[in-house]
């Protein structure tokens, strides 16, 4: 060992990696850039748990908290994560891959700028091409990222080919899913909705217009409905529904037939159509017991155009005799 020439050993290794510095570097770049997209997606993944765990652990509380954060809220909380953990992996992921190449091919001796005036050109032309799509992914990153809608949640939907409402099952970057109450699954491009009426967000109200009899005694009518509603929303199996206690706003409009009197109620979103079916048997049952009966308001008067609109299409359609001698 004590006569090995160290001098020349290190001078072959000097100029071994002189000769090979380019690979040396590419594969620095490449070792670099796939530690840093793992390095990321670890973070990602943690941040993405960690909210998707506490959002479970949320709905193991007590009642008071259960108010403020529905199980559709819940759902809506960890789709919208897992979505925005998704879209930041596919960025990250395409901005890492993106830096490595262009310096892969620096180091390669290529025209990087010549390159890079190229790519601008090709995306320019294919973003003019796929327009309809970029817009549809972006208005889908800004609904998830607004929370405008979730997995779960009924909605009314207004697009360019008309109105789709019933409830949300898959928000898509590109295209929302929609199932209406007769079973039909609508598939709405993002880019085509123009506006989003959420009926479970935060809280939702019961409104219940119940016709009385003209000549009834209306401060009697308006005991009893509200003694009825304020009776159910006590009940254990509705108490966690029920946000406020039940109101009555009073009359809600006069004619010769009823008068019709509205009592509303605030609950929880996503419970207030169970709510209203079970208060109005409840009304039902307790308008009875008073002898009260609901008029009927099956009057309709039509005059001028509308009439005869209305005659036109209620006319039953005369189908032409078949081709005949003539």
């Amino acid at each position: 060992m004590d006569g090995f020439d160290w001098a020349g050993f290190w001078a072959g290794v000097g100029s071994f990696l002189a000769t090979y510095e380019a690979a040396f570097r590419i594969v620095g770049v490449i070792v670099g850039a796939a530690v840093l997209r793992w390095v990321l997606g670890v973070v990602i993944r943690r941040v993405v748990d960690r909210v998707v765990s506490g959002v479970k652990k949320a709905q193991n509380v007590e009642h008071t908290v259960e108010l403020s954060a529905s199980p559709l809220h819940a759902v809506r909380v960890v789709q919208r994560t897992r979505t925005m953990g998704t879209v930041l992996n596919n960025l990250t992921t395409w901005a890492i891959v993106a830096v490595a190449i262009v310096l892969v091919l620096g180091e390669l001796n290529f025209s990087v700028t010549a390159l890079i005036a190229s790519a601008g050109i090709l995306g320019a032309a294919l973003g003019f091409g796929a327009q309809n799509v970029v817009k549809d992914m972006l208005n889908g990153l800004f609904m998830v990222f607004e929370d405008q809608l979730g997995v779960g949640d009924i909605v009314e939907l207004q697009s360019t080919q008309g109105p789709v409402s019933g409830v949300v099952e898959i928000v898509g970057v590109r295209v929302t899913q929609v199932r209406d109450v007769g079973g039909v699954l609508w598939y709405v491009r993002n880019g085509e909705i123009i506006n989003v009426g959420n009926k479970s967000q935060g809280w939702a109200r019961v409104i219940i217009d119940l016709p009385a009899p003209y000549t009834s005694d209306v401060d009697e009518v308006q005991r009893v409905l509200l003694d009825t509603a304020t009776a159910m929303a006590a009940e254990p199996e509705y108490k966690r529904k029920v946000l406020e206690p039940p109101e009555i706003w009073g009359i809600e409009s006069i004619s010769a037939e009823a008068l019709v009197i509205r009592l509303v109620m605030k609950v929880r979103s996503g419970d207030q159509f169970d709510m209203a079916r079970a208060l109005r048997l409840r009304l039902k049952l307790a308008l009875d017991e008073m002898g009260v009966a609901v008029p009927s308001l099956n009057r309709i008067v039509m005059d001028g155009i509308d009439a005869r609109e209305a005659a036109r299409s209620s006319r039953r359609p005369v189908t032409p005799p078949e081709d005949s001698d003539l």
